[in-house]
């Protein structure tokens, strides 16, 4: 993860940050799942308590020219800059950036109560239980393609790290393991 590039969201008074921000990402896995990238990385760099305008994306310098190549963005591009692909800073953290997701769920429930597995009492205590265990981390909402219902993807950060831990992405961008600068 030497080289890195930026997607800078601009605001617009007709459109939220934030859905340009998941529309954009949505191409980006479309993009990292068609050219099966397992060594391509993301961080928001503007990341406080929201994920911020930004969207970076790390790997190799091939690697990147390469996604640029395929013009991914397409009708988005208006709606953002796109730096140069640029070098990691030397003094750079790093961290993992990975999926979050509950093991309490709605559609877990449903397989319960269908199996006969939970009685109509658990199945009240399991959503009590559920609901005051809702997650409040970052997230970004993602239109499934096949079907089209909307989903979450929770976001957690790992620790500050002096140095990187190298391995394999997921087509999200996204490793519980594997770890992007953070400057």
């Amino acid at each position: 993860m030497e080289y890195y590039l930026d997607l800078m969201v601009i605001p617009d008074e007709e459109v939220p940050v934030y859905f340009i921000r998941n529309k954009i990402y949505t191409k980006l896995h479309k993009a990292l799942f068609t050219l099966n990238a397992t060594d391509i990385g993301i961080s928001f760099p503007n990341y406080t308590v929201k994920l911020g305008n930004v969207i970076r994306i790390h790997g190799s310098e091939i690697r990147l020219a390469e996604l640029q190549e395929t013009n991914w963005l397409g009708g988005l591009a208006g709606y953002c800059d796109v730096s140069e692909i640029r070098a990691v800073p030397d003094n750079a953290k790093h961290r993992t950036i990975s999926r979050k997701q509950s093991n309490m769920t709605q559609a877990k429930l449903r397989r319960l109560i269908k199996r006969g597995s939970i009685s109509s009492d658990e199945a009240k205590q399991y959503r009590a239980k559920m609901f005051s265990q809702s997650l409040d981390n970052p997230y970004l909402e993602l239109e499934s393609t096949s079907n089209g219902n909307k989903h979450r993807r929770y976001l957690e950060f790992g620790q500050l790290l002096d140095n990187a831990v190298v391995g394999e992405f997921d087509q999200f961008g996204l490793s519980k393991t594997a770890t992007v600068p953070w400057f």
